[in-house]
């Protein structure tokens, strides 16, 4: 049964891994912001405001998605992430127009993300245990992160062959269509199920603790661990989003690629983000999630401290490798250390309120990165801010530990459901 279980866990991953594929269409917006500027006169500002609302929406929307999932199941959130992703694509189709794309793209679509999104990757961890949060984390999200690897130039093709108001409806029709799909494999696990524990706890060798698993979300946000994850996410999250919403016009303007070249960025983007996400995941399984955050950081404020010296292709190219693989990764460990942190019962509405924290860096981070192109005709000081805000990150990961009023030692026959670890020694506080 065990094993069963394991390989349903898996179905579920891959289930969610696919419908982030389809949501994950968002980081190819670099496409459709290029022919925005080149054919109806947007200016770089402008291209970013849809983005931006698009940004916060996902963010906010994870709030009331993860509660839902919590509350009903994944399958009628997903669900209704189709409706949204049908309706948001065709009537921006319809309305190309700044408030046009703003609603339809912005608002529902970046709704239809927040609901899938909350419901992928809280209802994976569910079915594995602690041993195995960071991978299975990483897995669920790399497809929101790969999605670019087909999405720009399927939808470059696509704008090239029938104009943007048709891409919008066939990319419209693709995605709502396989989130309908994968909606029929992604499910919680049962009430009592317990998932598998780790290799290495064999009963009666060993003490440990375990975070007990009832955060409610009021508990939480008393804690002062929840404003230090929010703030690394906020400023993790906003470092990266500074340059994916425009990506493909710093790849022409900084290092004079050619259109084709640049498109080729977008997709070498995906390609290292997803690999960060599975990777550091699985890093933070085997080591220390707290540190792997930390060296992430560190990553951030070395690249993005000479990214404005990256004028030639190689060099670019390179930079963007290592910023993706680093933004990436933190899309892969926030959920495991909500987790680790505040349990798994409540994770949907807890991870949704820690992900606010990525839309806040969806909302700053595209519109700086606007705004200055437009004022300065450079990205240069997009690059410093990002050092600084890792910075900052770096001290707050060093200082952020675990909450240490609820831990709880049970007795050696015991195993937690939260993380399936065997759990000795009686005694301590229960919370």
């Amino acid at each position: 049964m065990s094993e069963l279980n394991q390989k349903k866990g898996w179905v579920v991953a891959f289930a969610g891994f696919g419908a982030n594929l389809s949501l994950g269409v968002l980081y190819s917006w670099g496409m459709f912001a290029e022919a925005l500027q080149s054919n109806y006169g947007w200016t770089a500002t402008q291209t970013q405001i849809p983005y931006m609302v698009a940004c916060a929406m996902f963010a906010l929307l994870m709030v009331p998605g993860g509660r839902l999932q919590d509350k009903l199941g994944p399958k009628p959130v997903i669900l209704t992430a189709a409706v949204l992703t049908a309706i948001g694509f065709l009537m921006s189709g319809l309305i190309l127009t700044v408030a046009g794309l703003s609603i339809f793209f912005g608002v529902l679509f970046g709704a239809a993300i927040g609901f899938g999104y909350a419901t992928t990757t809280p209802t994976a961890i569910k079915w594995f245990g602690a041993h195995k949060r960071g991978l299975i984390s990483g897995v669920v999200v790399s497809g929101f992160g790969i999605a670019s690897v087909y999405a720009a130039p399927l939808a470059g093709y696509l704008i090239e062959q029938f104009g943007l108001t048709s891409t919008f409806y066939i990319l419209g029709a693709i995605f709502s269509i396989a989130l309908f799909v994968f909606s029929r494999f992604v499910a919680n696990p049962p009430a009592d199920y317990v998932p598998q524990q780790p290799p290495t706890l064999v009963k009666g060798t060993k003490k440990t603790t375990c975070a007990e698993a009832n955060y409610e979300w009021k508990e939480m946000v008393r804690t002062p661990q929840f404003y230090s994850l929010w703030l690394m996410f906020c400023f993790g999250a906003l470092a990266g989003l500074l340059i994916i919403g425009q990506l493909r016009s710093i790849g022409i303007e900084q290092a004079s690629l050619t259109p084709q070249w640049a498109t080729a960025l977008v997709v070498f983007f995906a390609v290292c983000n997803s690999l960060g996400r599975i990777c550091c995941g699985f890093i933070s399984d085997k080591l220390d999630r707290r540190m792997t955050v930390v060296s992430i950081f560190m990553i951030q404020v070395f690249t993005f401290s000479f990214f404005s010296g990256f004028t030639t292709p190689i060099t670019l190219f390179a930079g963007t490798a290592v910023v993706a693989f680093a933004y990436g990764g933190m899309l892969s460990l926030f959920p495991s250390i909500t987790c680790d942190y505040f349990g798994v019962k409540n994770l949907g509405l807890n991870y949704g309120l820690v992900f606010t924290a990525w839309g806040a860096g969806g909302v700053f981070g595209p519109l700086l990165g606007g705004v200055v192109r437009d004022v300065t005709g450079t990205y240069n000081i997009s690059y410093i801010v990002a050092v600084a805000l890792s910075a900052v990150g770096i001290l707050l990961a060093l200082t952020t530990k675990a909450p240490s009023e609820r831990k709880v030692l049970v007795s050696s026959s015991s195993v937690c459901p939260a993380c399936g670890e065997n759990i000795f020694e009686a005694g301590g506080k229960a919370g």
